[in-house]
């Protein structure tokens, strides 16, 4: 059970803690709380975050007690990016309608029902200035400091609002308010996991122990998987959306895909790295790998469904013998008879922005009937039976 625990995990502080905290909940007959925070800033769930929920549901399975912590007070100053500058808070109304998605989306991986979900706004909202003061007085300028993204900032003369330096210690008082036994999180949350570690025992609680996940990378290869980079696997994507991007990843990520994304046993995973090294073609694992993706979040008919439809759209050459999605023009254009290339696009992609539009339109990322576009200006007559392939994977035909 415990080699179960500690698989994948990057970091567990302090190092024996897993293992005493067990023991502690053991001995008192009780369940262990483990938490896991969100400020719910975007909406859309990702194989990144999956890395995390599916140790959490570990934990579920053996019987312990998991908390979401809902950051509906906290996402309304800001979270420290990382990224040299603060984030944008939120208003109620959106922390509210992201919290509402996110938690339906928690349910493609835990079991939502025995899953307790609190808002931390229930107890920081009734705070007195008085006593976010004696919180605040638990922590020193210098312990702050220690976050990289702080002192990176304040080396490089960079602005740094009171606001973000208070934000981690709102986090570490969700930890004081649940009494929380085991933080889980990303290794990029390492520092405001600590934190809580810090307040417990300011408030003579037994301190939480913290495991951190690694940050699985995305499409690109090179940065962690964000909605803000477009290099994301959405929890909510169609089975074929899903295959083509795990297809599209790096062979240098594949093992980490394997790791990380899959839920092979031990064996299983090791035999496909093993077929890696032995020469096998990395495309032949990466439809394994999508197919078992599919699998977990939809189901194993899909999979199938979705490699078959891969392998007639892009390993069949011939661009008249793909499939492609019919889009009544009476419904999406009304009574126009031409339209500008850029806006044709983004009304069939409207989850992509007009500027990205532009540049694969610049980039030779637009067929018309089988012949580019790169004209970002062009305007295309609505006819019937016109095809079009926006980027690799999506072909649309007027009807």
């Amino acid at each position: 059970m415990i080699n179960t625990l500690k698989e994948n995990v990057e970091i567990i502080l302090p190092e024996s803690g897993l293992e005493q905290k067990l023991k502690q909940a053991k001995e008192e007959n009780r369940k262990l709380i483990i938490k896991l925070g969100f400020d719910p800033t975007a909406p859309d769930l990702h194989l990144g975050h999956a890395v995390v929920l599916k140790k959490l549901k570990q934990f579920q399975d053996l019987g312990h007690q998991i908390i979401i912590i809902v950051g509906s007070f906290t996402a309304r100053i800001g979270d420290p990016t990382g990224k040299n500058k603060a984030r944008k808070p939120l208003s109620a109304e959106e922390v509210q309608h992201n919290a509402e998605t996110y938690i339906n989306q928690l349910s493609k991986v835990i079991d939502v029902k025995k899953t307790k979900i609190v808002f931390n706004s229930d107890w920081l909202d009734s705070l007195n200035f008085s006593e976010v003061i004696q919180l605040m007085s638990k922590v020193t300028v210098a312990q702050l400091m220690h976050r990289n993204d702080f002192n990176k900032r304040f080396t490089e003369n960079s602005p740094i609002a009171m606001h973000e330096l208070v934000y981690p210690i709102l986090q570490g008082f969700d930890s004081v308010k649940i009494e929380c036994d085991i933080e889980m999180g990303g290794t990029d949350q390492l520092f405001n996991c600590t934190m809580g570690r810090q307040l417990q025992e300011a408030h003579q609680i037994s301190p939480q122990i913290v495991m951190c996940m690694p940050l699985l990378k995305g499409l690109d290869g090179k940065e962690k998987m964000s909605k803000s980079l477009n290099n994301i696997i959405g929890l909510t994507d169609e089975p074929n959306e899903m295959f083509g991007k795990t297809m599209s990843i790096p062979d240098a990520l594949i093992d980490e895909f394997i790791d990380l994304t899959t839920d092979f046993s031990n064996a299983e995973k090791q035999n496909l790295k093993l077929k890696i090294s032995d020469g096998e073609n990395p495309m032949n694992i990466k439809k394994i790998i999508a197919k078992n993706i599919i699998s977990q979040y939809h189901n194993q008919e899909s999979a199938e469904l979705a490699e078959q439809f891969f392998i007639n759209q892009f390993q069949n050459k011939n661009f008249q013998e793909k499939v492609f999605e019919p889009v009544s023009i009476e419904s999406l254009f009304l009574n126009q008879s031409k339209i500008s290339l850029i806006e044709l696009c983004h009304q069939l992609k409207n989850n992509e922005s007009k500027s990205f539009i532009r540049r694969l339109i610049e980039s030779g990322g637009i067929q018309i009937n089988n012949v580019k576009i790169t004209d970002s200006n062009a305007e295309i007559e609505l006819l019937k039976e016109t095809k079009i392939k926006i980027g690799k994977r999506d072909f649309f035909e007027l009807v």
